[in-house]
């Protein structure tokens, strides 16, 4: 099986932490250089610090916040300047505020959007024309199983990550011919900040504790354990391979077995 990215470069945004952190990892462990994409300067430098490399490779970063595609098109654009092109990009960021969608308000679902799409859709159209002309691209866009079964409580987020998983599948259709292939990962319950985050949401508003969520939540999944942040990274690198070159226009979740739909 052909995992090799030597000489080949990716973009990883949302890069310092969770899952975004690991894909980094895992996709330098591969041989690719890589440029990280975040807000926190410093998290970006401790992070590009961990990241393997041989002879070869060269790893950078850049910050901005995804909330503002432009100040996500500026970033870009200065990698770019400097000579870089790109054959992999994982769009990842992180997700909305729990809550009821009738209870959100429309400025937020509109930042989601930014956040989610456009920023996404800004790093897509930057990159492209590298990867046409080097007859090799690889999309993969971290969404959320909501997009097969949404999640009580997250009702913007359902609403965005639908948003993004129909986006793929029309670039998918469109960028084939150009031998780029765009995929979604969508992970279930993952051991970050994230989902700490979400527990301790669930808890408050029912009134329980967080182990009590936590043992439902894990009620929920056949494998009975949340997933690490290595093993989703692990099915992202794969699909940024050569081996995967045969796959487009996918949704594949890493859930542990919980989303009941085929």
């Amino acid at each position: 099986m052909n995992l090799d990215l030597s000489g080949r470069r990716a973009l990883v945004c949302g890069a310092t932490q969770g899952i975004g952190r690991a894909a980094a990892i895992q996709l330098a462990q591969l041989g690719a250089s890589v440029t990280l994409a975040a807000r926190d300067e410093g998290r970006l430098a401790e992070t590009v610090s961990v990241l393997p490399a041989d002879a070869g490779q060269e790893h950078g970063w850049f910050a901005a916040d995804f909330a503002d595609p432009d100040a996500v098109g500026e970033g870009v654009r200065g990698v770019l300047d400097a000579g870089r092109t790109y054959a992999i990009l994982v769009n990842n960021t992180g997700g909305p505020a729990a809550g009821r969608a009738i209870d959100a308000s429309v400025g937020a679902f509109i930042e989601a959007f930014r956040m989610h799409l456009a920023s996404s859709q800004t790093l897509v159209q930057a990159l492209v024309p590298g990867m046409r002309a080097a007859g090799y691209g690889r999309i993969v866009n971290v969404i959320s199983t909501s997009v097969r079964q949404p999640i009580p409580g997250l009702g913007v987020s359902n609403t965005v990550r639908g948003a993004v998983a129909s986006w793929a599948k029309t670039l998918s259709m469109e960028l084939g011919p150009d031998a780029i292939t765009v995929n979604n990962i969508l992970p279930g319950y993952t051991e970050t900040q994230r989902l700490e985050s979400l527990i301790r949401t669930k808890a408050q508003k029912g009134g329980t504790s967080e182990d009590q969520v936590r043992r439902e939540m894990l009620a929920q999944i056949p494998l009975g354990r949340f997933a690490s942040a290595e093993e989703t990274a692990a099915a992202i690198a794969f699909l940024c391979s050569p081996a995967a070159g045969y796959i487009t226009g996918q949704s594949i979740c890493v859930d542990g077995g919980r989303t009941q739909t085929i």
